[in-house]
């Protein structure tokens, strides 16, 4: 009870009800957004978004700060040297970022914990990325010295998901300000909170006014300014297909650069030769660790049919066992799901697998006694018995549901494993290196996990193929992608053109 009481509504330390609009903050002028605690429905708080004319207002404030030359011709290592102070402050801050998060969107207080440690990595990260980055002198071809330089864009803007704000956030807005450029953040609208935290702690960092803007609002009239407004000159956008499909489209009208990481439906594969121990460990913190809530879910198994009956009997039993509970309890594995609404579609769609002939191996149903009626729990589900072709192993869930299929051989495996329209992650489970080699370029994926899953690096390029996205975050080129890039030729002759004709 103790555990549960530290992430009590007054010692979380909720950041007030205004946001950051272009350097001040202030009320937003948009339509009622309410933050819940998924544990029990309770309300955090409620703030009002920003509206169509304070967008506007944060964009020309922006255009200002990022023309500004104090910020603009700010020297490599000092700019890193505000990204330490923004990382060192999300350090000093981490319980605060951990319950607030938690609080927001039901999540573990283990694992928020950890995003806001991922979150101060990032920022240090590309801080080091920033002051080991070099330009190229390119190979001349005549009596010139040819050079590329990476410039900031100018005003860009990040769109970020409800299931891990503070990592997609810090994964944004880190790249983006290391680049010199002005940051538009739009949070979710389910869990605004943590993105108002982590600006305070920019701005006490020294970040100047106007370079950062953090506006939680409607998708259709916050999102689609960003994306369609004339002086917005990249978007960064973690979500759903659909939706990033439709940026896509408004973005190509003004050729402008996006980067989109989408949805998933990434398979896991266990050869007969692997420890099925850890096999196990690995799927089940693949699709059931975050409720199921994250793109990257390991969420179709295909096991060798050598030892599929034993393998699944060795998974459902531990499944069955996961600790499903309060977030704020240190033994909980598995805690409630965002908002009603998204527990529901989960829901309809073990339903739908149900329709279609699959077997629910365990879970399906909402735990029941009195620890579970406040909040928005469901039980981590396994469901067996359905094709490759069935709505179940081809539409992405977003939540604890597993499918569960047989296969003989690498090729099929292969096979099953592309048989989707997404392409974001895969993971193997063998002892044999060069098998999982071979499988691991056989299928269409961003990233293939070897014996593990759901690891993740800041040093490491992500992003997903087909469905699953367009361009990569992190890594050294996770820099570049904020810029622009300018080729410089400069004469070393000291004579006129000889086409003009001019006598030396």
């Amino acid at each position: 009870m103790n555990a549960i009481g530290k992430i009590g509504i007054e010692e979380v330390g909720l950041p007030d009800a205004r946001i950051l609009i272009g350097g001040t903050w202030r009320e937003g002028r948009g339509g009622e957004i309410t933050s819940i605690y998924p544990a029990d429905r309770s309300t955090n708080m409620t703030l009002r978004g920003a509206s169509a004319e304070d967008v506007e207002e944060a964009i020309d404030r922006a255009q200002q700060a990022a023309a500004d030359p104090a910020w603009r011709n700010l020297l490599p290592h000092q700019r890193a040297a505000l990204l330490h102070r923004i990382s060192d402050g999300i350090t000093r801050h981490a319980e605060r970022i951990a319950q607030v998060q938690s609080r927001d969107t039901g999540k573990t207080l283990a694992e928020t914990s950890a995003l806001a440690a991922s979150a101060a990595g990032t920022f240090r990260y590309f801080a080091a990325v920033l002051e080991t980055e070099e330009e190229a002198l390119t190979p001349s071809r005549g009596n010139y010295l040819t050079m590329s330089v990476h410039e900031p864009i100018g005003v860009v803007a990040g769109i970020t998901p409800w299931n891990s704000p503070i990592a997609s956030d810090a994964q944004k807005l880190a790249p983006a300000l290391a680049a010199g450029n002005a940051v538009l953040m739009k949070p979710a609208s389910w869990s605004p909170l943590v993105s108002l935290v982590l600006a305070r702690i920019c701005e006490e960092a020294g970040l100047p006014p106007g370079l950062l803007s953090v506006l939680p609002g409607r998708g259709d009239i916050v999102g689609d300014l960003l994306v369609t407004h004339p002086a917005i000159g990249k978007v960064s956008f973690t979500g759903g297909t659909e939706v990033g499909r439709g940026i896509a489209r408004k973005a190509a009208e003004k050729l402008m650069p996006v980067s989109l990481e989408l949805g998933g439906k990434s398979p896991t594969i266990v050869f007969e030769d692997a420890d099925l121990d850890t096999a196990v460990a690995g799927i089940m913190f693949g699709i059931f660790s975050s409720t199921g809530q994250s793109c990257i879910a390991g969420s179709r198994l295909l096991v060798q049919r050598a030892v599929h009956d034993r393998f699944l009997d060795l998974l459902v039993r531990r499944t069955k066992a996961l600790r499903v509970g309060h977030p704020a309890d240190p033994a909980t594995q598995v805690a409630p799901m965002i908002r009603d609404p998204h527990r529901d579609s989960v829901e309809r769609a073990i339903a739908a697998a149900v329709a279609e002939g699959g077997t629910i191996l365990c879970g399906g149903t909402r735990p029941e006694g009195a620890d579970y009626d406040a909040g928005i729990y469901l039980l981590p589900t396994i469901i067996a018995g359905l094709p490759n072709s069935a709505r179940t192993c081809q539409e992405e869930i977003f939540g604890p549901v597993l499918h569960v299929q047989p296969f003989d051989t690498e090729e099929e495996a292969i096979a099953l494993s592309n048989e989707s329209s997404y392409g974001l992650a895969c993971g193997i489970w063998t002892g044999d290196f060069r098998r999982a080699w071979r499988v691991g370029r056989g299928v269409g994926t961003g990233t293939v996990w070897v014996n593990t899953y759901k690891q993740f690096s800041i040093s490491t390029p992500f992003g997903g193929i087909k469905d699953s996205g367009l361009g990569r975050e992190k890594g050294r080129q996770g820099l570049r992608a904020w810029t622009q890039q300018k080729s410089f030729y400069i004469d070393t002759s000291a004579q006129p053109h000889p086409w003009a004709g001019l006598a030396p």
